[in-house]
């Protein structure tokens, strides 16, 4: 028995420096620091997006996709991104995040699924958010703590990753891409302005 309880406690060492050392969670906005192209909240999420996503189960298998069309809008250190969801599944979703940016490279966020404030920090070409979030009913209705991941590439295409956990175990995950919307663009194009200022690239 006792062999036996010493080998689950090295099991449980093992997993528990995993988790805290070798995986995604483990990655610090400092890691990121040096990186470029720098990410500007104001200049990254404003304007049309279009995004395309995966979410994963806890199995590992790929559960449902998603495209989605996004919005950003600025107003000094305020802003909002609207999103509307069209599932594989057929389900449609609509959600509003209000966005304040605070001190140095840190904002908050907030939404009506999200219990109290998301709390961000962008680094070098990345952004990093964590929050918990209320899932619908249809869903369960189970709150998750999420962790956030968005990588800005070279052409302008975010990168998003995303783990929401239960009791410390993974339930979920998200893969997905943000890019600026090419029909938006190419009307400030032949417009030869932006009148509102909310579309940069």
């Amino acid at each position: 028995m006792k062999l036996v309880a010493a080998i689950l406690l090295l099991v449980l060492a093992a997993i528990f420096a995993k988790n805290m050392f070798l995986s995604f969670r483990a990655q610090s906005p400092s890691d990121y620091a040096d990186t470029g192209p720098e990410f500007l909240l104001k200049t990254h999420l404003a304007g049309e997006i279009l995004s395309e996503g995966l979410i994963y189960g806890p199995t590992g298998r790929v559960t449902n996709s998603f495209v989605a069309k996004m919005s950003g809008e600025w107003n000094g250190d305020t802003g909002t991104l609207s999103e509307e969801f069209t599932y594989s599944n057929g389900e449609q979703q609509s959600r509003k995040w209000f966005l304040t940016l605070g001190e140095g490279n840190t904002f908050t966020a907030t939404a009506d699924d999200i219990v109290g404030k998301a709390r961000g920090v962008v680094s070098g070409s990345t952004v990093k958010m964590e929050y918990q979030i209320v899932l619908p009913q249809k869903s369960g209705g189970h709150t998750l703590n999420a962790t956030d991941w968005l990588y800005l590439t070279e052409n302008g295409t975010i990168m998003n990753k995303s783990e929401m956990r239960k009791f410390g175990l993974k339930v979920a995950e998200l893969v997905a891409t943000m890019r600026p919307d090419p029909a938006a663009r190419q009307t400030v194009d032949e417009a030869g302005s932006d009148p509102a200022g909310q579309i940069r690239y």
